[in-house]
């Protein structure tokens, strides 16, 4: 799908306050409501807008740890990566989950109360599916954290 410029303001827009009005987006894009409400329409069928959510502050949830979790695995079927998917997405500390390229076969991000709260989860994680090495490191500050992408 090609963008054009008021698609992509309109869409920094959105990243940026999804709770806004549509008077408002025409507002800053230099259209009025109408066409504007049509792009958003259009952008949302189109998938480019997938949903629009609420981001919550994990430091106000208690959320003050963020973990790294390292996954490697001697494993690499279909089943194997079925049984562990699955699993893994049960979990609701885990907030994103990749299978990566390079030394490391998975990386999760976790978010928990306190770093003391990695051993339960730890112990979960290595029931789900057989695995060769986990490590973690925790994160000391956020220093950019985002969900904008750049347009």
């Amino acid at each position: 799908m090609t963008l054009d410029d008021h698609d992509k303001k309109l869409l920094r827009l959105m990243q940026d306050d999804a709770n806004r009005t549509v008077q408002d987006y025409a507002d800053a894009i230099g259209l009025s409501a109408t066409p504007t409400a049509r792009r958003i329409k259009r952008l949302s069928d189109a998938g480019v807008i997938r949903k629009q959510v609420s981001l919550l502050d994990p430091d106000a949830l208690g959320l003050k740890t963020t973990l790294f979790v390292f996954i490697r695995t001697s494993r690499h079927d279909g089943d194997w990566l079925d049984a562990f998917s699955k699993g893994v997405k049960r979990m609701p500390e885990v907030v994103e989950f990749y299978r990566m390229g390079g030394d490391v076969d998975y990386l999760l991000k976790i978010m928990l109360p306190e770093i003391s709260d990695y051993d339960a989860v730890y112990k979960r994680l290595i029931a789900i599916a057989p695995l060769s090495d986990v490590s973690a490191s925790f994160a000391m500050e956020a220093l950019k954290n985002t969900t904008e992408l750049p347009l």
